[in-house]
């Protein structure tokens, strides 16, 4: 069964940084896709940003471009968060996803993923 960890998460004051990882199991398992989203209580889900390593293809929410990096290490199965400069409209739960259900990143942050995990919380205080 594949199955998918978050870590990372915490409460950090605005301007500062964490990094939020997502490790994917079996090791055998090697998305194309990984992406991360964001929801906050009361808000929609929303896509931060996605990392598609066959196609070379990253793409960012508008709201953390600049501020957010996502990366991966596909030999540790794992996909990273970097975010720099939170604000407190960062706050939410991060969940990331694996295996896009679409053969393009067109729109990506509307398509199904067929992997989720359970969510990190990060709080972003002033």
């Amino acid at each position: 069964q594949v199955q998918l960890v978050e870590s990372g998460g915490g409460s950090v004051q605005a301007g500062g940084s964490l990094r939020l990882s997502c490790v994917a199991s079996p090791y055998t398992y090697k998305p194309n896709c990984m992406a991360w989203f964001r929801q906050a209580p009361g808000k929609e889900r929303e896509g931060v940003a996605i990392s598609c390593t066959t196609w070379g293809r990253i793409l960012y929410a508008d709201s953390v471009k600049g501020r957010f990096a996502i990366s991966r290490d596909n030999a540790k199965n794992t996909v990273y968060l970097q975010m720099n400069t939170v604000k407190t409209e960062d706050s939410a739960t991060y969940t990331c996803a694996a295996n896009m259900m679409s053969s393009s990143t067109k729109d990506w942050e509307k398509t199904t993923f067929r992997y989720w995990g359970q969510g990190t919380q990060v709080t972003v205080s002033s």
